[in-house]
């Protein structure tokens, strides 16, 4: 067997382990599905500030705690606690931590730069899912949301193993091509359709389309982003929480430029 049949079977095992748990905690909603997100948030902060070394500072800390309380405060009743409140003190805390720690100032700026990111990035951007819970039969939102993500992924994946020839974003991902990408919106495009026509019926068919070509674009544009910044450091993977996926935050990466949109495709067609 090779190497790549092997590595496409223990994604699958992974992923059908996990499963079962993500979607019974998608349907509980409210703030088990909270600290989910949170959970997760928190665990692609800390792969994001190890990007560049394998090391735990106080900036790095700081971003996991913003990543895991922003999503938490979607579910807590109205305080003065904000999102912004949360992202100003990840700000202060990693300026003190790089002035008081950074031996090396020319690093100083990358330190604060992913603490500020890492909060940001994953706890502003997974906490869509959230709102998109709260709204009617939220919780087949958040199915379609992971179902044009993960079939643009896959697709994506067989379509360009089979047909790949012209490379997409090369410097990026050079194993990316342009008829993987074709083939990923062509999952991700009838993944919305047959979603909407079994459980979200009241969404036109066109705004289905939509939100399938949309991923289409936003999905892979997350999966670059991310690839991005591990060459920038020289990682291959994000972490190797997740086997035959790496990182967590490697595996959501498209997920979370999706779910914003999604969420704004939700209330524009309801």
């Amino acid at each position: 067997m090779s190497e790549k049949n092997r590595n496409l079977i223990i994604r699958v095992i992974t992923a059908l382990v996990l499963l079962p748990g993500v979607l019974w905690l998608i349907w509980r909603g409210g703030v088990p599905l909270a600290l989910l997100i949170g959970a997760a948030a928190s665990v692609c902060a800390l792969e994001l500030n190890q990007l560049p070394r394998r090391e735990l500072t106080g900036a790095a800390l700081v971003s996991i705690g913003g990543a895991f309380v922003i999503p938490l405060l979607q579910e807590a009743p109205a305080t003065w606690v904000t999102a912004e409140t949360v992202l100003s003190a990840v700000v202060i805390v990693a300026f003190g931590d790089a002035l008081l720690f950074e031996t090396e100032i020319p690093n100083a700026p990358r330190r604060v730069a992913l603490a500020v990111l890492g909060t940001a990035y994953t706890g502003i951007l997974l906490s869509a899912l959230l709102p998109l819970r709260r709204m009617p039969r939220g919780e087949w939102w958040i199915v379609l949301t992971l179902v044009v993500t993960w079939l643009n992924d896959t697709f994506a994946y067989f379509a360009g193993r089979a047909f790949g020839r012209r490379k997409l974003y090369e410097r990026i991902s050079p194993s990316k091509t342009w008829e993987g990408a074709l083939g990923g919106a062509a999952g991700s495009i009838a993944g919305a359709i047959v979603v909407r026509q079994i459980w979200l019926p009241s969404v036109p068919a066109w705004g289905a389309a939509l939100i399938g070509a949309g991923a289409a674009i936003l999905g892979p544009v997350g999966d670059l982003s991310e690839s991005m910044l591990k060459r920038a450091f020289g990682a291959k993977d994000s972490g190797n929480l997740l086997p035959g996926h790496g990182g967590l935050l490697d595996r959501i990466d498209a997920l979370l430029f999706n779910a914003p949109f999604v969420l704004l495709c939700a209330r524009l067609l309801t």
